[in-house]
């Protein structure tokens, strides 16, 4: 192997950090090399650990999206918590009758910027305050800090995403404003330390995933909008 193509395939294994997470990245090792200089060697190590930590936590890998028109993307990593039908959140603007809600519940260690779930123009952001209860709970949907995307889409139907803070996150960050047009897979924003995302599909949409399977933000597929495809039965292997 040449020394070119050692060196490709060395930095090729590297995952880009998102620049939100630099800041937090520079206090964790200014912290570990004070230490460090203090020779609390004990302590330090553990800053080296939770330096690489905040590192891993705030990377920012490619992913391959789906282009099909009616695709709806899975917006977040994660696992998938729960599919119940439900009457969508009012800040939402969407029809007040039962419709089907895809909650992705992000750990520590999962990947935290979130991404577009198909092609639409954002009609409406709304950031709600509340408390910091595990995100994985039913009800912090309605209780905890949360950021809501109401997306239309070019027939004018709509769709709606909202971002939920978790039990130690305390930050929401959006990178897109109301009026903006996103692409399926376009990062929208990011939840700092531990969250989850819902998503509401139009009424007539049924989800293509199941409880309890990995989600891959980007890639993995949700809903298809020009399907009559029920809902596929699946099982645990």
């Amino acid at each position: 192997m040449s020394p070119m193509s050692i060196i490709d395939s060395v930095t090729s294994s590297f995952v880009p950090v998102h620049k939100e997470g630099w800041r937090f990245i520079a206090i964790f090792a200014g912290i570990t090399l004070f230490l460090f200089w203090l020779q609390v060697d004990f302590l330090a190590w553990l800053g080296v650990v939770g330096t690489a930590w905040c590192a891993y936590f705030f990377r920012d890998p490619e992913r391959v999206t789906p282009q099909r028109a009616g695709l709806v993307i899975s917006p977040a990593d994660g696992r998938v918590s729960s599919i119940e039908k439900v009457i969508p959140p009012p800040e939402l603007d969407l029809e007040r009758k039962p419709t089907t809600r895809i909650s992705v519940f992000m750990n520590v260690f999962d990947v935290h910027v979130n991404r577009s779930p198909l092609d639409a123009r954002i009609a409406k952001i709304t950031y709600i305050p509340g408390v910091f209860l595990n995100a994985d709970l039913d009800k912090a949907s309605v209780d905890n800090e949360r950021q809501a995307f109401t997306l239309e889409l070019a027939d004018g139907s709509k769709l709606g995403v909202v971002q939920i803070a978790g039990l130690i996150a305390r930050r929401i960050v959006k990178f897109a404003n109301e009026g903006e047009r996103l692409a399926a897979g376009q990062r929208f924003g990011l939840i700092r330390f531990g969250s989850r995302v819902d998503v509401y599909l139009p009424k007539t949409a049924t989800a293509l995933v199941a409880a309890g399977q990995r989600a891959i933000a980007g890639e993995t597929v949700f809903a298809d909008l020009t399907s009559p495809e029920g809902e596929r039965p699946t099982r645990k292997s």
